[in-house]
């Protein structure tokens, strides 16, 4: 079968919060048979890898059972937290929509018209 590369927002929602220098995101499939697929390609090192830039830290993914999702621990994220750094935004509430953007090879019959 063939494959095509789509952004993880065609695949998933996301939320993201933040901790003082922590910052979590959360991914749930839009439809369940979707989150072997997602586990397969949302590997801890790939995220660290494309939120590279800011996160200098362990990400650590932890499964949340019954909705078919998983969320993300991403440390020494935030600069420092709120009141530390010098970032024009310190805090976490946007990496959900920077992880949104990943690119992932999604087999083109699980994907809808």
């Amino acid at each position: 079968s063939t494959t095509r590369e789509v952004p993880l927002i065609a695949l998933a929602w996301a939320r993201s919060g933040d901790k003082g220098n922590t910052s979590n995101i959360g991914v749930i499939a839009r439809r369940p048979e979707w989150l072997p697929l997602l586990r397969a390609q949302l590997t801890e090192t790939r995220v660290a890898a494309w939120l590279a830039h800011l996160v200098q830290g362990r990400v650590t993914r932890y499964d949340v059972p019954g909705i078919h999702a998983m969320n993300f621990v991403c440390e020494q994220a935030l600069d420092g937290g709120g009141m530390a750094s010098l970032r024009n935004d310190p805090l976490g509430k946007g990496m959900a929509q920077i992880l949104l953007t990943m690119p992932l090879a999604v087999p083109a019959d699980l994907l809808p018209n």
